[in-house]
């Protein structure tokens, strides 16, 4: 596979990062087909270029907005005519809120996350001061909690019936406020993978998955239902991530679904057992080393994912039954040594990695550069590109 990466990228200069067209188009077709008839809500985080970002606008027949990651990076994206703006994450700056509302002011579509009474109340006094509505999505949280063990991620306050009720309370008291969604991010199934090189940690995921399930399906519902009972006229319901599109589209309460990282297919979804995406993303490394005959040196690499630090946030060969990084050194700053098996390499040679994350790798270069079938077909801009860096 990567012959054809060697001659379209032959007068590159090296590192850069790539994008495969071809496997891009497979992954929204993919993406597509897993969530049906239900509307795609790109989250941004892992895209990070406007224009990827337009590519697949003009591709995903049933795309209905955009999940970003912060107010900046909100405001940089409706610079740019995008709309439909929902913020993934509670927002607590006055001066970008203030921007943003002011967009809202104009017809653009902007919705703020919420899960506390402390951010309604930042956003009401906001939102009374510039006369403007405020429109505000409540994050409920679906993670599962075995006692054990906690399934999931630290993020909503709201997982309870009875955490929900007083919140739902306070918002009706609140006359510039305006509740518009709800949504539930199933994280221990849309960003744990099951297929985990640990064989018995991938059957323990296994079943837990299959248990949450059933609590995520149940508590969705009733909160949902508990919603509407005080703002019926909800205009979505959010929910889903990459790993667990299938199961999401096939809940009815759901009208929309947040799907990102899909797209590039980083080496994080590798780990997932059902799903079947086309590498679409990551980055080349030069050869300039020899030490020994089995070992190689390329020059850059240390890039590694955040999260819990694992070897599953090292970058991951585009061809890994060749490859494997040293136990001592792994993916080094400015060099990264490598054992080669099984083929033979030289100095000046290409390494082709990808990216345990989706959006990070556009956080270390400025373009990514693209393929379809044999022939390069130009660059893409990253945020970083552009001059941005939001988080």
């Amino acid at each position: 596979m990567t012959t054809r990466f060697q001659q379209a990228f032959h007068g590159i200069e090296r590192p850069f990062a790539w994008l495969d067209l071809d496997a891009l188009d497979d992954n929204i077709a993919t993406v597509q087909q897993a969530c049906g008839q239900k509307k795609i809500r790109i989250a941004t985080k892992s895209i990070r270029s406007v224009e990827v970002l337009q590519y697949l606008q003009q591709h995903l027949s049933n795309i209905t907005g955009f999940m970003t990651f912060t107010a900046a990076e909100s405001i940089f994206l409706l610079q740019r005519n995008f709309d439909d703006v929902l913020l993934g994450y509670p927002v607590m700056e006055d001066m970008a809120v203030r921007q943003l509302l002011h967009y809202v002011k104009e017809g653009r579509t902007v919705t703020f996350m919420v899960d506390r009474c402390e951010q309604v109340a930042f956003l009401e006094k906001i939102g009374a001061e510039l006369d403007v509505k405020v429109s505000i999505c409540i994050d409920i949280n679906l993670s599962t909690d075995f006692k054990v063990l906690y399934f999931g991620t630290k993020r909503s306050s709201l997982d309870s019936l009875e955490s929900i009720t007083p919140f739902l309370t306070y918002i009706k008291q609140q006359s510039h406020i305006e509740v518009v969604g709800v949504m539930g991010y199933e994280a221990q199934l849309a960003g744990v993978g099951n297929r985990p090189a640990n064989a018995i940690k991938g059957r323990l995921i296994d079943f837990m998955q299959t248990q949450a399930k059933k609590q995520v399906t149940q508590f969705r519902r009733l909160a949902i239902a508990h919603v509407k009972a005080y703002f019926p006229r909800l205009r979505f319901v959010n929910g889903g991530g990459t790993g667990s599109m299938t199961y999401t589209a096939e809940q009815k309460e759901v009208t929309e679904m947040t799907v990102g990282s899909a797209f590039y297919a980083p080496a994080l979804f590798d780990q997932f057992a059902h799903l079947q995406l086309s590498k679409a993303a990551g980055f080349a490394l030069r050869v300039t080393r020899k030490p020994a005959p089995n070992i190689v040196v390329c020059h850059g690499g240390g890039y590694p994912a955040s999260g819990a630090m694992a070897n599953d946030r090292y970058p991951a060969f585009y061809e890994p039954n060749y490859f494997s990084f040293l136990r001592l050194e792994g993916a080094g700053e400015v060099q990264t040594p490598i054992k080669v098996k099984g083929k033979t390499l030289i100095i000046g040679d290409t390494i082709y990695f990808r990216h345990a994350k989706a959006g990070e790798l556009c956080e270390r270069f400025q373009t990514l550069h693209g393929i379809r079938q044999d022939e390069y077909v130009g660059s893409f801009a990253t945020y970083r590109g552009d001059g941005q860096c939001f988080l």
